[in-house]
């Protein structure tokens, strides 16, 4: 069974920096892209950043252009979202995603972590 275990949450004040991981482990035959989503309270889930695995290209959403960093872990199959500049409306719990196949002609599927609380002080 595939899992997603998130790391790295927590207090970080309004222009400070944070970094958050994650790491995928079980059974999938390939991953196709990961990313990090968001939902802050009372507001729809929204894709963050996301890198593709298979050509290393990535995307971002407006509002952290600039100021966050998608990157590829390099031993493990995993994921970082360097945080910087962070911003109050940064605050929410962030997700981290992956979109794998189990088997060589399966479907994509998806998975997800528990989810790791980013709360901004300013």
């Amino acid at each position: 069974q595939v899992q997603l275990v998130e790391s790295g949450g927590g207090l970080v004040q309004a222009g400070g920096s944070l970094r958050l991981s994650c790491r995928a482990s079980g059974g999938f035959y390939s991953i196709a892209a990961m990313g990090w989503y968001r939902q802050a309270p009372g507001k729809q889930r929204e894709l963050v950043a996301s890198l593709s695995m298979t050509d290393g290209s990535t995307s971002y959403t407006d509002s952290v252009k600039g100021r966050f960093t998608i990157s590829r872990e390099n031993i493990k199959h995993g994921v970082h979202l360097q945080m910087n500049n962070v911003k109050p409306n940064d605050a929410a719990d962030y997700y981290c995603n992956m979109k794998y196949r189990d088997r060589l002609w399966g479907a994509t599927l998806d998975a997800w972590g528990q989810g790791t609380p980013v709360t901004v002080s300013e």
